[in-house]
């Protein structure tokens, strides 16, 4: 099918959203999910405003369009914060040399605009496709997929689906998983004066640090998946002591754990626990997990032989993207959430991640306005009539 998508009206929309703030924390993607609906219902699609929290939203737009699979466009509502830096008002869409900049223009209000847009023209063009459409976008990705993980949890019949995040437009079919647990480490206190009287867990968790770095090392990097390669182990914060005078009793490590496809959370778990034995075995440092911080989710892949990778990799080279993949996306995203329910995926959108969450965040405008003709072509080739 031949897809004329209107650039006026996507570079106006997406200038409509960024300028609605939904920052992560907060969030607050109410005035989002509203804009989403107004936008869609006209074109026929059943809407469903989802409040699965107070103040947190996600947002389901269905289109049934006769007999046929079950085919999703998802990517999420929330940004990060704007933070410093910016040389533009970051909630102001700006066009400088091609690149359309602002919060959430590249994660991922231009992947969502262009959804808006690929849905609008399936609804006009419904004798080329059979099966059921649906969008879906959600809240919170950014700090713990609480709305995907919602969504999900519903046990939706999906049977394919399309996430969007930057990937210059070509297509990703396995990403990374996360984990981040908190690592304690156990001293005994006492006066600075006379250190000797006390075990400083300052310095017991330093000498645990380089444990962690060789299990990354020798153990971790020995590992590796053909699309996202090696899982990780790092430190990214610390933090002890109570006073300027006590040597301190605590030490509290987070770790950032990667995972690949195949990995599992209990099993990455289990492996530092196992590390924090060794460390009492052999140095008598006492160390156990306390906690976890909260993460987008565990890492997934759709095999490379799958319909749905074999569609967005035929509509990527359609639209002119010359190595369209399959590639494995680094972070992690939504898709395992919907591959959890009973789907199938695959990572498209435009934008690199690289220039997400910075100052200046942008999309190239050409595979901004291109995205949506491949959503588009990727849902009709899934949809067979």
């Amino acid at each position: 099918m031949d897809f004329q998508p209107s650039s006026s009206r996507m570079l106006h929309e997406l200038s409509q959203l960024v300028a609605i703030p939904t920052e992560n924390p907060p969030g607050h993607e109410a005035v989002a999910a509203a804009f989403i609906r107004d936008n869609l219902a006209p074109a026929g699609f059943d809407m469903r405003l989802d409040e699965y929290k107070p103040g947190r939203f996600n947002v389901e737009a269905k289109l049934s369009n006769g007999p046929g699979p079950v085919f999703a466009l998802n990517t999420h509502m929330d940004t990060v914060p704007a933070g410093n830096g910016w040389t533009t008002d970051a909630f102001t869409l700006t066009e400088r040399d091609g690149k359309l900049y602002g919060r959430g223009a590249c994660d991922c209000k231009g992947p969502l605009i262009a959804m808006l847009e690929s849905l609008r023209l399936l609804a006009a063009q419904r004798t080329g496709w059979s099966g059921t459409l649906i969008g879906v976008f959600t809240g919170d990705e950014e700090i713990a997929s609480e709305g995907a993980r919602h969504y999900a949890a519903g046990r939706p019949k999906i049977d394919s689906v399309v996430v969007g995040e930057p990937t210059g437009n070509t297509t990703f079919s396995a990403h990374k998983g996360s984990l981040r647990p908190w690592v304690r480490v156990a001293g005994v206190s006492a006066h600075s004066g006379s250190p000797h009287l006390g075990e400083n867990a300052i310095f017991l968790a330093g000498a645990l640090m380089p444990m962690f770095d060789e299990f990354h090392r020798d153990v971790l990097s020995t590992r590796s998946h053909p699309l996202v390669g090696a899982p990780s182990l790092t430190v990214t914060r610390i933090t002890g002591g109570t006073s300027d005078n006590v040597v301190p009793d605590i030490c509290d490590l987070l770790i950032d754990r990667r995972l690949i496809p195949g990995e599992t959370e209990a099993e990455a778990l289990a492996e530092i626990t196992a590390l924090l034995q060794r460390a009492q075995d052999v140095h008598g440092i006492r160390a156990s997990i306390i906690g976890q911080n909260a993460t987008t989710g565990g890492a997934t892949e759709t095999e490379v032989g799958a319909p749905i990778v074999a569609a967005s990799l035929a509509a990527c080279k359609a639209a002119g993207v010359n190595e369209a993949g399959p590639f494995g996306f680094q972070g992690a995203c939504d898709l395992v959430h919907f591959v959890d329910a009973g789907a199938q995926g695959t990572v498209i959108g435009p934008g690199d991640i690289q220039v997400a969450h910075k100052p200046d965040e942008f999309v190239p405008m050409d595979e901004f306005l291109v995205s949506a003709s491949i959503y588009a072509d990727v849902a009709c080739r899934m949809l067979v009539r």
